[in-house]
């Protein structure tokens, strides 16, 4: 397999964009290996630049979970498009889409659109802390919130494939409210909050870990979450960018049974466009403007296409509710990489929590970002090039996570099986 059209619009980026990329994740540099530039999608497969096909099992980091240029989405945005791409008015789409969230999730009472993850979490913390009236915010070692300045502290995805504990450009005041526990660690928490409590805005997590790898909650550890929330006073806030409507209709807080009081939201329900959104308590989010003193705005916020490949997706959900097919195929895959780890004698764990999964080239529990952290990246590197020899596309990088689409039928499973049976014969 060769890509030298790939390298060669790798090259010319770099002469225009730093790194020649636009989110750090999409360089390959964690992996050792030349990046592909893609060019198109269809269902579960991805076309670069070069003509090579893959089985791709990046879906956008999540965000198709009907594959890529599913039909009816497509339709429906090029119908959208026609009529304008954005009018910086509200439009009817916009509460449709609010609706089909607030009728999925229980704890939304009351949601505002965004454009990005980032802005959702951003501003999520700051209706907490409005709300409150309070400064810190503790976040969990290993997971990543965006790239806002308070919560780029201890962060998982790029951050720890880079190595990087923080980021430049960040003062350290604007970090200073900032707490780190330790994920799946209670009394790490409880000791903050013993010594923090009465400054404490918010607790934020992300339900399931997919920034450090794929991390499953411990029995109790977000129920225990709750607890302390409301011990302190402090708001409880889910960073379900990936898990909303991932791993279930209602998200991680329904798979787990644990309710937040603000919720935040991206990826899926896009449709695979921009977009965020964040919401709860009506009470907590009757704060925001023009309702209250808390100020948050975006010009292309509901965006009428945005909001439309969203309405599309999730109605396509409800209707359909996938979600325990695709985590039976995901646990196939799974099955199969750690079986023919075992007949390499090869130390692998893979973390799965329903149709997202990670593979650790470790021999330890995988409970946090430290025990992530120990696992052998070298030889992820290996794995991942050599699938991607096969055609078969895994994240770039073993600080990630993979995701299943209704796209991967039980014929595509079997072959990325068979391809990697022949990784690990060859590893």
């Amino acid at each position: 397999m060769d890509f030298p059209l790939s390298r060669e619009a790798a090259v010319r980026a770099e002469e225009l964009i730093p790194g020649g990329v636009n989110s750090p994740v999409r360089s390959f540099s964690g992996v050792d290996a030349p990046p592909i530039t893609a060019l198109k999608g269809e269902g579960s497969f991805l076309l670069d630049l070069d003509g090579n096909t893959y089985l791709d099992y990046l879906m956008c980091w999540g965000a198709l979970i009907f594959g890529h240029a599913d039909p009816e989405v497509t339709e429906a945005v090029a119908e959208a498009a026609a009529g304008g791409t954005g009018f910086g008015l509200s439009t009817a789409v916009e509460a449709e889409l609010a609706e089909l969230i607030i009728s999925a999730i229980p704890s939304i009472e009351r949601l505002r659109m965004v454009n990005s993850g980032t802005e959702a979490v951003m501003s999520a913390i700051r209706v907490a802390r409005g709300f409150t009236g309070r400064n810190a915010v503790l976040k969990f070692e290993g997971c990543y919130h965006g790239h806002s300045d308070a919560l780029l502290a201890k962060a998982g995805s790029g951050l720890r494939t880079f190595g990087l504990p923080s980021s430049a450009g960040v003062p350290e005041d604007f970090t200073r409210h900032t707490l780190i526990g330790r994920f799946n660690d209670l009394d790490s928490v409880e000791d903050l909050c013993m010594e923090h409590g009465e400054d404490l805005a918010a607790i934020v997590v992300e339900p399931v870990p997919g920034n450090m790898g794929v991390v499953e909650p411990r029995n109790g550890f977000l129920r225990g979450l709750r607890e302390l929330a409301d011990r302190t006073g402090a708001l409880l806030i889910f960073d379900e960018v990936i898990t909303g409507f991932r791993v279930e209709w209602g998200g991680a807080q329904t798979l787990y049974a644990v309710t937040p009081d603000l919720t935040c939201l991206g990826k899926i329900i896009g449709g695979g466009l921009p977009v965020g959104a964040f919401g709860g308590r009506a009470d907590v989010m009757r704060l925001l403007a023009p309702e209250g003193p808390v100020y948050q705005a975006g010009t292309l916020s509901g965006n009428p296409v945005v909001a439309t490949a969203g309405k599309i997706t999730l109605e396509r959900l409800r209707d359909e509710r996938p979600h325990d097919e695709l985590a039976a195929r995901a646990g196939r895959l799974a099955a199969e990489i750690e079986k023919a780890a075992r007949a390499a004698e090869i130390p692998v764990r893979v973390e799965r929590v329903r149709s997202m999964f990670t593979t650790y080239f470790a021999d330890h529990e995988i409970t946090d970002a430290a025990s992530a952290q120990m696992a052998d990246f070298e030889r992820y590197g290996r794995f991942f090039r050599l699938l991607l020899e096969r055609g078969v596309l895994l994240p770039p990088s073993g600080h990630e996570t993979a995701f299943v689409s209704t796209c991967h039928t039980d014929d595509r499973i079997a072959e990325t099986i068979r391809a990697i049976h022949s990784v690990f014969d060859a590893l």
